[in-house]
């Protein structure tokens, strides 16, 4: 009987050739539901990053939307991992993420921007305890307490306090009575402050702007110690991004501080602006990744 099977290089062709159809079919599809516009750039945000500034996403995607002459939309999810899970799917073109998955999602995601706070690319984290806690000065005198981290994937809000930790000698996951995660930095200062929580560690950025917009939440804590610095948490392309799209987005977020409208949105968002900033900025934060993680 004769063989019908086909060679192997034969098969790659049929097989690089369905896959170029459905690439073809897949852009023709998204350019049909976008009335044969190109698709929106998709924008990653956690409901950390404008928690003290509500209100503000849908009028700086219009923003956007007017500079980059393109749609744009934001997706929203809770946690750092559902937006580093939409990165790895390729479903997100860009992205402000902290600086934790920046450096776990290498080589994926390339830096595009990174917000300048008080003049400086850098952000902290601060020990907080209530107000009621007159005495504590370090982590280390919240042994046996319960403790409120932000997000498992946080530089400041989880890696910062079990780096300090280890450096102590002490086992993180022992240390505490109990521990729970927010999944987000301003739900660590609201279970601080209720007392729900004895302790927590939280973005400076964070607990900065809501001094600034609900001083009456961030008084029933007190800062006990603040980190080093880190760099501040990036905004990140996609590397599937075409190099033209990619400095299309950072020339609009570097040009916001250059025009009224946008030096606006900046200053709701409590930024001085945007900068090139360099990937050796996270190289404090990859050095705790190492010593926390392993």
């Amino acid at each position: 009987m004769r063989d019908l099977t086909l060679p192997i290089r034969n098969r790659r062709l049929l097989r690089s050739l369905i896959w170029g159809a459905v690439l073809l079919m897949t852009a023709w599809m998204s350019a049909a539901a976008y009335g044969g516009e190109p698709p929106p750039f998709r924008i990653g945000l956690t409901t950390t990053s404008l928690q003290h500034a509500p209100g503000l996403l849908t009028e700086w995607q219009r923003y956007m939307e007017r500079k980059l002459k393109r749609r744009v939309v934001f997706v929203q999810r809770d946690s750092y991992r559902e937006t580093m899970d939409l990165l790895r799917l390729n479903s997100l073109d860009f992205a402000w993420i902290c600086d934790y998955p920046y450096v776990y999602l290498q080589p994926l995601v390339r830096l595009l921007a990174v917000p300048v706070y008080h003049g400086r690319p850098y952000n902290r984290a601060y020990l907080i305890v209530p107000t009621t806690d007159a005495g504590a000065t370090s982590i280390l005198q919240l042994r046996g307490r319960v403790f409120a981290y932000a997000d498992p994937y946080s530089t400041t809000g989880y890696l910062s306090p079990r780096y300090e930790l280890r450096q102590a000698k002490e086992d993180p996951a022992h240390f505490f009575r109990k521990t729970f995660f927010t999944w987000s930095h301003r739900r660590v200062v609201e279970a601080v402050a209720s007392g729900l929580a004895q302790g927590g560690s939280v973005d400076s950025y964070v607990w900065d702007s809501l001094e600034l917009t609900q001083p009456e939440l961030t008084a029933r804590t007190r800062i006990v110690a603040r980190s080093a610095e880190y760099g501040f948490p990036p905004f990140v392309a996609h590397r599937a991004v075409p190099a033209e799209d990619r400095a299309l987005m950072q020339r609009v977020l570097f040009d916001m501080a250059l025009d009224p409208e946008g030096e606006q949105l900046l200053k709701r968002l409590n930024l001085d602006g945007f900068t090139l900033g360099e990937p050796k900025l996270y190289d404090s934060v990859s050095r705790m990744m190492e010593i926390v993680d392993r």
